[in-house]
């Protein structure tokens, strides 16, 4: 179980410095005391499609790379384990990631399975099995596990994020406390520029305790020289019917504002001005007494009609511009039944407070990061903002609704879908199985081939023999609704087996019910 050291340790990051107190995990460090490290594997990505490029373009491309001169920038959507995408990612991209926007998982009951509706009929989509695999990783061994997958995973994407780039950390109320402190280790806790309040659904009464209608979203930089545009929002009619009560002669409202502030100088906004001292006051003026008669001039200075009264500033409501958002949310709704952006994904976060978080933390053209992308509102939303965007998912739905929800926005720029592969695969299976992974897969298909008395055959990912002039193939482990292998329209056995297809009718012979494969590596989407 995860404990929070008492004695104050050296800290592990050079760029904290001093001494913290600790939170310790199993597994944080190894038997001889040693900092355990994140996997570091640089696998190359394969690009699987460029989608809505045009022929144009695509030819425009292809004489850019001919000539050996740098092709045009694609954004990136990314389907793959974080464990592995992350540090493939660190050879072209360190330290040039200028947003990252990360939604991991808060439940420790979260399982990848989440029920959808579907043209009105509904169905529960269940994990796949290196879903299920991320699952373990991340959760197996309750809140040491995900505190040690969340701070592998935040520390490979604090080396992604340019020097003013910034995180925004987005948890609730099951891990929110674990995870700060977990990040105030990874980027130091004075990088922490904002706990960020967002109330993300109305007020409820279905509860014996206070109703839990917020999330926490924490804000890192990665240096002090950190981007922020200030975002403003309009003021309430409250605000303004009270404090904007004044009105010149052509209609003009106005509100009054102290003329001075606080502290003496001793330059020119510091002096006497109109009999006025600012110094009597400990205060000074906000402007230099040069700039104070100018806007006396426009006429932009308060006289009180009162004896002794101090002049004021003159702030016009149809000057206002808003006032600066604060670190409580409260104007972002929840995505809604009947929201048009909604696209049935669970986790949806709405494509406003995105929009908010962007503009507050890039520019135009920047770079913007999501690595739990799920319906795919970052990647939406950094594409209509004009910003540069990379994203990635474990989940194959995930990619297949973050793919159409792009392909729906107008002007959607081309983009690449990438994957990694075999390589991918590969790692997987030795983590799983050992280094004999593909020789103990290669004897079970040896096995059942024999034992149908086919004849292997190779060079196919899902086709494995001949018999008979049909092809033997390998059926996926069906759900838990008994649908198997989505190429074949017929409901499959929900277990593991292999099937007979006929080489000239393409029918399946229906040769079900094996035992299940020892190999999950096996329990994948059938293409036969």
């Amino acid at each position: 179980m995860a404990l929070l050291s008492i004695a104050g340790q050296n800290d592990p990051n050079e760029h904290t410095g001093g001494t913290l107190t600790e939170l310790i995990w199993k597994g944080k460090y190894d038997n001889d005391g040693r900092r355990a490290a994140p996997l570091r594997v640089a696998l190359p990505f394969q690009t699987v499609e460029t989608v809505n490029e045009s022929a144009q373009e695509r030819q425009r491309m292809l004489d850019l790379w001919t000539a050996r001169r740098d092709t045009e920038w694609r954004n990136r959507l990314i389907w793959g384990d974080k464990k592995y995408v992350l540090p493939a990612l660190l050879e072209e991209f360190a330290g040039k990631v200028d947003l990252i926007y990360i939604d991991p998982p808060f439940d420790t009951g979260a399982d990848f399975s989440f029920h959808v509706d579907v043209n009105g009929s509904s169905f529960t989509k269940e994990p796949s099995v290196i879903e299920l695999k991320a699952y373990r990783d991340t959760w197996a061994g309750g809140m040491d596990s995900y505190l040690h997958w969340l701070h592998d995973t935040l520390a490979l994407l604090r080396e992604l994020l340019s020097e003013d780039g910034s995180l925004y950390l987005h948890l609730d109320y099951h891990v929110g406390a674990y995870g700060k402190v977990v990040a105030d280790e990874v980027f130091g806790r004075d990088s922490l520029l904002n706990e960020i309040v967002w109330k993300r659904t109305s007020a409820r009464s279905d509860s014996h305790t206070f109703n839990h209608i917020h999330d926490c979203i924490y804000l890192y930089a990665k240096s002090s020289d950190f981007k922020f545009n200030s975002q403003l929002v309009p003021h309430e009619k409250q605000y303004l019917d009270r404090y904007y009560t004044y009105t010149e002669s052509d209609g003009r409202k106005f509100a009054t504002i102290d003329a001075t502030q606080a502290g003496l100088r001793t330059g020119d906004s510091g002096v006497p001005w109109r009999s006025f001292s600012p110094a009597s006051k400990g205060n000074h003026w906000k402007f230099a007494v040069s700039e104070l008669d100018r806007l006396d001039s426009e006429g932009r200075i308060y006289w009180p009609n009162k004896q002794g009264g101090w002049p004021r500033l003159k702030a016009y409501l149809d000057e206002v511009k808003g006032a600066a958002i604060q670190s409580i949310w409260t104007d972002l709704k929840a995505v809604n039944s009947q929201a048009g952006e909604r696209t049935d994904y669970p986790t949806q976060k709405p494509e406003s407070l995105l929009e908010r978080i962007i503009q507050t933390s890039s520019n135009d053209g920047d770079l913007v990061f999501d690595c739990f992308c799920g319906s795919g509102t970052t990647a939406a939303v950094a594409e209509r903002l004009s910003r540069r965007w990379i994203s990635c998912d474990l989940s194959r739905f995930a990619i297949h609704t973050t793919r159409k929800r792009l392909l729906s926005l107008v002007e959607c720029r081309p983009f690449v879908v990438q994957n990694l592969g075999k390589y991918e695969r590969q790692l997987w299976q030795v983590a799983e199985f050992g280094a004999e992974a593909e020789v103990k897969q290669a004897t079970y298909r040896r096995f059942i081939m024999e034992l149908y008395n086919a004849t292997p055959v190779s060079g196919y990912a899902w086709l494995h023999g001949l018999k008979g002039g049909r092809m033997v193939y390998r059926v996926q482990e069906g759900n838990r609704n008994g649908e198997g292998c989505p190429t074949d329209k017929r409901r499959r056995h929900p277990r593991m087996g292999l099937r007979l297809r006929d080489q000239r009718s393409g029918q399946a012979a229906g040769l079900t019910g094996w035992p299940r494969c020892p190999f999950p590596a096996y329990s994948t989407r059938c293409h036969g």
